[in-house]
């Protein structure tokens, strides 16, 4: 067996086949439930909108 690629002897990582046909697999959510204002223990909501209002003029 080779080091580098211990699964398949002999055969480096480029050459090797990988099956990407497989639905079964999890992909993970994009945002997780402890980076939401929830999560951090703040009430629900925000203040984009005050925000956005408030731009200093350099950000045009």
């Amino acid at each position: 067996m080779s080091i580098d690629d211990p699964g398949v002897p002999g055969l480096p990582d480029d050459d090797r086949q990988v099956d990407l046909t497989d639905d079964d697999f999890v992909v993970l959510p994009e945002q997780t439930s402890d980076d939401t204002d929830r999560g951090w223990g703040e009430p629900g909501g925000g203040n984009d909108d005050w925000l956005l209002a408030e731009r200093p003029p350099h950000w045009g």
